[in-house]
C-alpha cells in the first residue's frame, strides 16, 4: 500500500494534499490512511481464510477509537491487555466473543471486568493468575475461557525489548509447566482451559522464528492429545514486520505459505493478534522546522514534534524515514546537507533521525514515516507538553479523530494544595 506518495512536489495521504491538513489542524500531527488499514487487515484476512483465522488487532499499537471501529467495522476482533483498553472494546461496541485479553499483570478489578463483559478468552500467563481468575469466576458463578500463553524459548532476532519468546523474558509458562496444567485442568473448576497462545516478539522479519514455535506447539499439542486433553485454539500472536528502511520482512501470504501447512495438522482453530503490521505504514508524524542550527561540525534541524509524541528513536533507536511535505523544484533547490532532526526537549535521546540527507530550511513541514503503530500510543506529556491531534484520511476526505490537548487538558486532573 502507498497512499502516501508525492504528486507533483507535494505530499499526499490517499487524495488529501497534506500541507492543506497542516494549515488546518497545525503541527504537531498524527495522520493516518484508512486504506492501509482495511488494506493490511483484508491482507491477513484473505492469507489465513484456509483456516477461517479470527483476527484480533492489537489495540495496544494504536488505541484512537475511530481506528478501533473502522476495524471491528472489518470483522475484527480485539486483543487487549489492561481495563482501559476493554473500556475502548465497549465504546466502539467489539463483540465480546472477538475479544481475547493478554497480560502479565491483571489485575482482580481488570478480570472482574473481562468476565463480567463475557470476553472470548484470557491468555493466562502464569499459575498464579489461573488461580485468581478461577476464584473470581467462581464468585461470579461463571465459566471462563482461557489460553495459556508459553513461552517457546525461541530466537525471534529483534530488538531486546521487544523480544517475548525466550525463556530469560517475564512472559509466559515454560512448555513443561504447562503441559503439567494442562494435565491437572480440571482443578480450576471455573475454567475452560482450552487453548495455546505464543507471542515470540514484535518486528520480527522472517518465518523462521514463527516455524519453529509453532512446531514446538504442535508437538505438546500431540502429547497432550495423547493423554486425552483435546484443545480447541491455537493463538499465534502477532510480532510480523514492516518496512521502515531496507528492510524485506515477510508478506502475509508469505507467512501463511509457511505457518498453515503447521496450524492444519494441529488441527486447532486460529487466533491472530496483528497490530504493527495493520497500523505501523499506516501512520505518518507531520513537523514543522523551527529553526537550523548549524554548529562548526554539524547541522541540527529543530522541529516542533519531540520524543513525548514519538518514543521509538529514544527508547529503541529505531529507524523512521523523514521526508519532506513539499518538495523543491530543481531550480529552487537547497544543497542538501547531513543533519540530525531533533526535538526542543531536554534530553539527548531526543531525536528522529541523525546523518540524514535533507534540503530543508526554517518553516519547512517534515514527514516522519511508519509511525501508525506505537507512536501516539506511547506518546506522553514529559515536559508539559501537549500531546498531538491525529486525522484519518479516506480517499479525499479527512476526519478529525482526536483534538489536540489544551493546556488546561494539562493539568485538569491536579490539585493544587496551599501547605
Amino acid at each position: 500500500m502507498h497512499e502516501f506518495k508525492y504528486k507533483g512536489n507535494d505530499f499526499y495521504c490517499e487524495s488529501v494534499k497534506l500541507k492543506n491538513l497542516v494549515k488546518r489542524y497545525s503541527t504537531p500531527l498524527y495522520i493516518y490512511s484508512y486504506n492501509v488499514i482495511a488494506g493490511r487487515f483484508a491482507r491477513l484476512q484473505k492469507a489465513f481464510r484456509p483456516v477461517s483465522a479470527l483476527i484480533c488487532y492489537s489495540v495496544k499499537a494504536n488505541s484512537n477509537l475511530s481506528i478501533l471501529k473502522c476495524l471491528v467495522k472489518l470483522g475484527a476482533g480485539l486483543d487487549i491487555v489492561s481495563g482501559g483498553e476493554l473500556y475502548r472494546a465497549k465504546m466502539v461496541k467489539c463483540p465480546p466473543g472477538r475479544i481475547v485479553y493478554a497480560s502479565v499483570g491483571k489485575t482482580e478489578k481488570e478480570i472482574r471486568e473481562a468476565i463480567e463483559y463475557g470476553i472470548f478468552m484470557f491468555n493466562a500467563e502464569s499459575e498464579q493468575e489461573l488461580d485468581k481468575i478461577n476464584t473470581i469466576a467462581k464468585r461470579l458463578k461463571k465459566k471462563t475461557n482461557v489460553s495459556l500463553r508459553i513461552n517457546p524459548d525461541v530466537e525471534p532476532k529483534t530488538h531486546r525489548y521487544i523480544t517475548t519468546g525466550k525463556k530469560e523474558t517475564k512472559f509466559g509458562i515454560d512448555i513443561d509447566s504447562a503441559r503439567k496444567i494442562f494435565l491437572s485442568r480440571r482443578k480450576y473448576g471455573n475454567l475452560n482451559i482450552i487453548g495455546i497462545h505464543i507471542h515470540i516478539g514484535s518486528q520480527v522479519i522472517t518465518a523462521a522464528p514463527f516455524v519453529k514455535a509453532i512446531k514446538k506447539i504442535k508437538s505438546l499439542n500431540d502429547r497432550l492429545r495423547a493423554r486425552g486433553v483435546l484443545l480447541r485454539y491455537f493463538n499465534i500472536g502477532g510480532g510480523l514486520g514492516i518496512v521502515y528502511d531496507k528492510e524485506k520482512p515477510q508478506t502475509a501470504h508469505e507467512f501463511a505459505q509457511r505457518a498453515l501447512p503447521l496450524l492444519k495438522e494441529a488441527g486447532l482453530k486460529v487466533i491472530l493478534e496483528p497490530g504493527r503490521f495493520i497500523l505501523g505504514n499506516a501512520g505518518i508524524l507531520v513537523t514543522k522546522v523551527l529553526y537550523v542550527k548549524d554548529i562548526p561540525h554539524k547541522r541540527f534541524v529543530i522541529v516542533d514534534a519531540a520524543m513525548n509524541d514519538l518514543l521509538r528513536p529514544a527508547l529503541y533507536g529505531a529507524y523512521h524515514k523523514i521526508v519532506p511535505l513539499f518538495r523543491r523544484a530543481k531550480s529552487q533547490e537547497l544543497r542538501a546537507k547531513s543533519v540530525d532532526v531533533v526535538g526542543p526537549v531536554c534530553e539527548s535521546g531526543d531525536f528522529f533521525g541523525k546523518e540524514r540527507k535533507l534540503s530543508v530550511k526554517k518553516e519547512d513541514y517534515l514527514a516522519v514515516l511508519g509511525t501508525g503503530a506505537y507512536g501516539f500510543s506511547m506518546s506522553s506529556n514529559y515536559n508539559s507538553r501537549r500531546r498531538c491531534a491525529e486525522v484519518l484520511v479516506k480517499g479525499n476526505k479527512s476526519y478529525l479523530i482526536r483534538e489536540r490537548e489544551t493546556y488546561k487538558d494539562l493539568v485538569s486532573k491536579e490539585i493544587i494544595v496551599d501547605i
